[in-house]
């Protein structure tokens, strides 16, 4: 891997923040929760003690503060997997950079990376307004096949692939899981799952529109195959996180049951359990 960065590459912007996201290494903490909503951002800050930084460009929305007397970021990626692709990199370099001379720095930098999101089950038994955090994932987005030195196996992997009946979405298929030491943190989540992570609301979901999608049992398939929940952005999240050497969690709030047809009566109110249920226990 070469050490030295063309200025192509890594992309600053004129006072020397990383191009996206629009921040300086100063401007984060070493734990740092990832949303989807811009407008969520300020709504996970309204409970710090105090706000030190607050930046924004595009869809990335950066709010850092202490809670508790401990450091934390929360941040908005927007959504899918092509937003944390961005996301990841420009974190990681942040950390892992020396930007002012484009060069790896020796030393490596671990983040610890909260995603908290909402999600839909297409388990018929989980029910809505409840935490379910992501053990495995697959990824059905195939981002991960253009990292060069990504590899991920397991049982969950194995036994997915093997029985999983699209083979024209197969070689999409990338799988990662999460960093389990971390799962202390949420030990006391009602449900832990596993998680597919699609590329579209729409048909990747099962919705039909004035389109048909490409199997009306599609969820149920993915269910059978050990699917709990679906959302967006968690297979790029636990796989670069990887590669990066960075640690990272998912815990969604169920806000939808696709199998049962159900959804949540107060949609604000699951969301507001969430972020205030994810800070009790990662910031004691």
């Amino acid at each position: 891997m070469i050490n030295k960065l063309a200025a192509s590459e890594l992309v600053l912007n004129d006072d020397g923040s990383v191009y996206h996201l629009n921040l300086l290494p100063e401007d984060i903490a070493g734990k740092i929760m990832l949303v989807g909503d811009p407008d969520r951002v300020p709504k996970v800050s309204k409970y710090f003690d105090e706000i030190e930084i607050k930046k924004n460009k595009r869809e990335f929305y950066t709010h850092t503060g202490t809670l508790r007397g401990e450091r934390i970021t929360v941040m908005s990626t927007g959504i899918g997997t092509e937003n944390i692709d961005i996301v990841m990199n420009e974190l990681d370099a942040l950390v892992n950079i020396d930007l002012k001379n484009k060069v790896f720095k020796t030393d490596h930098t671990a983040l610890e990376l909260f995603r908290m999101g909402t999600c839909g089950s297409v388990n018929p038994d989980v029910e809505v307004d409840n935490m379910l955090v992501t053990e495995n994932v697959v990824g059905l987005d195939g981002l991960m096949h253009f990292y060069q030195d990504y590899e991920f196996e397991n049982e969950f992997s194995r036994n997915f692939m093997e029985k999983f009946p699209y083979e024209k979405i197969k070689p999409m298929l990338y799988f990662s899981d999460w960093a389990k030491e971390m799962g202390e943190y949420y030990k006391d989540a009602k449900y832990h799952g596993n998680t597919a992570t699609f590329p579209g609301f729409y048909a990747p979901q099962g919705r039909q529109l004035r389109l048909k999608a490409l199997d009306d049992k599609f969820l149920e398939t993915l269910n059978d195959l050990g699917i709990t929940n679906f959302e967006m952005e968690t297979s790029a999240i636990y796989g670069l996180s990887k590669l990066l050497g960075h640690k990272a969690i998912t815990v969604n709030s169920v806000i939808a049951n696709r199998r049962r047809g159900e959804f949540s009566a107060d949609h604000a109110a699951s969301e507001k359990n969430m972020i205030e249920w994810v800070l009790d226990r990662i910031v004691k």
